[in-house]
């Protein structure tokens, strides 16, 4: 299966998600990975994928929260922020790692025409109070993913499903949502696949 996104067709995408519920069989054609919950999982389970497979895109899809796009829509996540990192302590700016060149927006992802963009902040905990407004979207694996494939020189696609408003029902919510995030974000995927 093929994507075509920003006027490139990708001929051997990788589909990553954390969790198999978050596809159920809806990318069962699909070339997929299931990375796991959090940054480390993210990380080390797309590596070990990348070095096998040598995709020419990784497309991240999945759930997650945000209090300004409305439950049900699909985002296309083009900016990333660690949003656990924070060593003000030391005097370094809020979600900057310390002693690294990075900036604190990780800005790599393509566009999909028609979608709305958002910032997604990653981060290792479950956010059911969302106060930052650096960032419009939370997850837990977006930001590493896209770390990644920047450090291997892959495109990266990231679209999001928003499951929960990242609030005091945000557990309750996501728990509802995350079984029709598979056929929201399959819909969009096939808007751009050439099949």
């Amino acid at each position: 299966m093929e994507i075509e996104t920003d006027g490139k067709i990708y001929q051997n995408p990788l589909l990553v998600f954390a969790l198999k519920s978050e596809a159920e069989d809806y990318f069962n054609d699909w070339n997929t990975a299931f990375v796991g919950v959090g940054k480390i999982n993210a990380v080390f389970n797309l590596i070990k994928t990348v070095q096998h497979d040598r995709p020419d895109c990784i497309v991240n899809l999945g759930t997650a929260g945000s209090t300004t796009f409305n439950r049900g829509e699909v985002v296309c996540c083009t900016q990333f922020i660690q949003r656990d990192m924070d060593v003000a302590a030391l005097g370094f700016q809020k979600f900057q790692t310390p002693f690294s060149e990075e900036s604190i927006v990780l800005d790599y992802g393509l566009k999909i025409n028609g979608l709305k963009e958002g910032i997604c902040g990653s981060g290792d905990q479950f956010e059911t109070e969302h106060k930052n407004p650096e960032y419009n979207v939370i997850d837990m694996e977006a930001y590493a993913l896209a770390w990644v494939a920047k450090q291997e020189k892959i495109p990266f696609l990231c679209l999001k499903y928003i499951s929960d408003g990242a609030d005091g029902n945000a557990v309750e919510d996501w728990q509802a949502e995350v079984k029709n995030a598979a056929q929201k974000l399959h819909s969009v995927l096939h808007s751009i696949s050439n099949d």
